[in-house]
C-alpha cells in the first residue's frame, strides 16, 4: 500500500520537483518497461546463445581456424575451396537433398493419413494419439538411433523375421549403397508424430456443417476429402512442409549414429560432413563457412516454398 502511495504521489508531480528516487520509480512504474524487465531472461539467452554465436561464427567462416589457435584472416578461401576443391561437399548435399526430398513427403502422408485414422472418437483414441506421437518424442535420440542399427544388422531384427517368410535373412542393410540411405529414410517417417498431432487439430477445426451440406447434395466420402478437407487442410500442411523442411535438411544424428556416412559417403549428410570438419579434422572456419552455406540453402527452399504458396494453399479472404 505504501508503494501504490508513493508512486500515486510521484505521477502528481512535476518532472523537475523529483528527485532520483521518484524518477526512478515513475521509470519502472511503465508498463513497456515492465514488459522488458520481465522479457530480460529470453532477451539475454537469445542474444548470449543465438545472435553472438551467429556473429562468431559469420567472422570465423572467413578465418583459417582451427579451435586450438587463433583465427587467421583468409577471406573467401573457405567458400572457394567448398565450391571446387571439395567433393564430399557436393556429395553431402546430394544425400541430404535427397534426404529431405524423400522423407518429408512420405512423413506428411502418414501423418495425414493416421490423423484422419484418429479423428473418430473412441475409448482408446487418447492412447492411440500418445502411441503415435511417442516416436517424434524418441525418434531422435541416441538410443533409438542405436536400437535402429541393430533392427538393421545382418543378425538383426529384419532379417529375422524377413527369414520367417523364406527371404534372404542375412542381407546387409547398412552395408549396400542402394539400401542404406533407405534406413535412415524409414527412421524419418516413424517419427511422424508431431505432423499427425498438427493435422489433427486442424481436422477439428473444419466445420461439421460442410460435411454435413456436402451429404446432403450427394457427395461421397472422396468428394468431401477432395473438395472439403485437403482445401481447408491446405494451409496446415503447408506449415509442415516448412518445418519438416527445415528438419529434413538439419538432419544430423540418424547419419551420425547409424551410418556415420558409410557405406561409400552415400548416407554422409551435410550436417554430419560439417561436424567431422569442424570437430574431427579442426576446421572450424571451414565448418563455419559450411554453416552459412546450409543456411542460405534453407532461406532458398523457404522463399521458393512461400512464392508457390498462392497457388496451392488456400486462404479465406476478409470481407
Amino acid at each position: 500500500m505504501r508503494l501504490h502511495s508513493l508512486m500515486g504521489l510521484v505521477e502528481d508531480m512535476d518532472e523537475e520537483k523529483l528527485t532520483w528516487k521518484q524518477k526512478l520509480v515513475r521509470f519502472f512504474n511503465r508498463e513497456s518497461v515492465a514488459g522488458v524487465v520481465c522479457s530480460l531472461p529470453f532477451i539475454i539467452g537469445f542474444l548470449a546463445f543465438m545472435v553472438v554465436p551467429m556473429v562468431l561464427s559469420l567472422f570465423y567462416s572467413f578465418t583459417d581456424y582451427s579451435i586450438v589457435a587463433s583465427p587467421q584472416w583468409v577471406g573467401l578461401k573457405n567458400y572457394i575451396t567448398m565450391f571446387t576443391d571439395d567433393p564430399l561437399f557436393w556429395q553431402s548435399l546430394w544425400v541430404t537433398l535427397l534426404f529431405a526430398v524423400i522423407s518429408v513427403p512420405l512423413k506428411l502422408g502418414f501423418a495425414l493419413a493416421v490423423a484422419l485414422l484418429l479423428q473418430r472418437q473412441t475409448r482408446l483414441t487418447g492412447f492411440y494419439r500418445i502411441a503415435y506421437y511417442l516416436p517424434s518424442i524418441l525418434g531422435g535420440s541416441v538410443a533409438v538411433a542405436i536400437l535402429w542399427r541393430r533392427m538393421f544388422a545382418q543378425d538383426g531384427v529384419i532379417n529375422s523375421v524377413l527369414g520367417l517368410f523364406g527371404i534372404n535373412s542375412h542381407f546387409s542393410w547398412l552395408g549396400d549403397p542402394r539400401t542404406a540411405i533407405w534406413t535412415l529414410i524409414t527412421l524419418s517417417v516413424w517419427q511422424f508424430g508431431s505432423s499427425m498431432l498438427i493435422f489433427l487439430a486442424a481436422l477439428k477445426q473444419i466445420p461439421t456443417e460442410l460435411y454435413e451440406a456436402a451429404s446432403m447434395d450427394g457427395a461421397g466420402s472422396w468428394r468431401r476429402f477432395k473438395d472439403i478437407t485437403m482445401p481447408l487442410l491446405t494451409p496446415t500442411i503447408f506449415f509442415n512442409l516448412i518445418m519438416q523442411m527445415i528438419s529434413g535438411f538439419l538432419a544430423f544424428t540418424q547419419c551420425y549414429i547409424i551410418t556415420q556416412g558409410k557405406p561409400l559417403n552415400t548416407t554422409l549428410f551435410y550436417m554430419v560432413h560439417m561436424y567431422n570438419t569442424s570437430f574431427t579434422y579442426y576446421q572450424a572456419g571451414y565448418g563455419a563457412a559450411m554453416a552459412w552455406v546450409m543456411l542460405l540453402i534453407v532461406g532458398v527452399f523457404t522463399l521458393l516454398l512461400f512464392a508457390t504458396k498462392r497457388f496451392w494453399v488456400y486462404e479465406e479472404k476478409m470481407k
